[in-house]
């Protein structure tokens, strides 16, 4: 773990209220986690005693998997609540679900929601540290820090380069979140997509909105698509596949636009001949799996650094 710096946030909500220097802080004690995941015995005794729960309110393989991978690995007590089998299905709201888990005193609550603000909100009911394993259209730190930390990793920096993400920018948590997160780190970052789901305001955020594939990914040291989002929207912002594929969809003559090592990355899941060919998505560039590895790292760190602060 990294020393003499002391992590200001009890909370980690989104990558908005991070500085650079949080960021680096989480990555940094990140990769000083991911050792622990090659050895022998998977298991470190740092946040022994401790109770984690994560509260899915939304499906997951990735997030929800490697968050309890995660805990795990730190020796923590981690209880999993899925909207299914809570009583959501009866009625009960999501106050009240927040201060009856509050009740049980637990230490870390980990929660994924569809309505944006609802980690935010949660925070007002419990005195738990709150980790945004993504709401609504709004963020998705954890996705953001991975990301981040991959590229660090390939490349050895993160400012100075060219992210293009392309897909659907407007219903994304993942774009919003890389878009703040790079950006704060001195990436530069473009974006494409259907014209219908592309967000205004994307240059207050510090993105470029290109006008077609091949600009986005002309020169680019990062290609990310993203997943079409149809639970999210209805049919009349989107084309239909075959077009989204042939207009969208990355192959091997749009990923050799970008420059010779540029990294193909996606957050899956993977739409597999739509936004993204197979050959790409398993090709020598592509860094997906490396993403997932990462996944649990960062969600350590994240566990770790908040329970410093509860």
């Amino acid at each position: 773990m990294t020393t003499g710096y002391f992590f200001p946030h009890r909370h980690i909500l989104g990558i908005d209220n991070l500085t650079a220097d949080d960021i680096h802080h989480i990555l940094t004690t990140a990769e000083s986690f991911k050792e622990i995941s090659s050895r022998p015995i998977k298991k470190v005794p740092t946040l022994r005693g401790n109770t984690i729960i994560n509260l899915f309110f939304e499906p997951s393989t990735r997030t929800r998997l490697s968050f309890e991978v995660a805990a795990k690995r730190m020796s923590a007590d981690t209880f999993n609540i899925s909207a299914s089998t809570s009583s959501a299905t009866k009625g009960e709201t999501l106050i009240d679900t927040a201060r009856n888990i509050a009740a049980m005193n637990p230490d870390t609550i980990v929660i994924r929601h569809s309505c944006s603000g609802a980690p935010h909100m949660l925070t007002r009911y419990v005195d738990a540290a709150v980790i945004n394993a993504g709401d609504g259209t709004h963020e998705h730190p954890s996705q953001g820090l991975l990301d981040m930390l991959t590229v660090r990793e390939k490349k050895g920096r993160l400012d100075g380069l060219k992210v293009a993400i392309i897909g659907d920018i407007l219903h994304s948590r993942v774009a919003h979140s890389g878009i703040l997160g790079f950006t704060k780190m001195g990436s530069e970052v473009f974006v494409y997509g259907p014209s219908t789901l592309i967000p205004k305001g994307l240059d207050h955020l510090g993105a470029t909105v290109c006008s077609s594939l091949n600009e986005v990914v002309e020169d680019a040291d990062v290609v990310m698509t993203l997943r079409i989002q149809k639970e999210r929207q209805n049919d009349s912002l989107l084309p239909s596949f075959r077009e989204y594929a042939r207009k969208f969809g990355v192959t091997r003559n749009v990923i050799a636009l970008a420059k010779p090592d540029a990294l193909v990355m996606h957050p899956g899941p993977i739409n597999r001949g739509i936004e993204l060919m197979p050959d790409v998505a398993d090709g020598s560039r592509s860094v997906i799996l490396d993403q997932v590895t990462n996944g649990v790292a960062v969600r350590m760190a994240m566990l770790y650094l908040v329970m410093g602060n509860t």
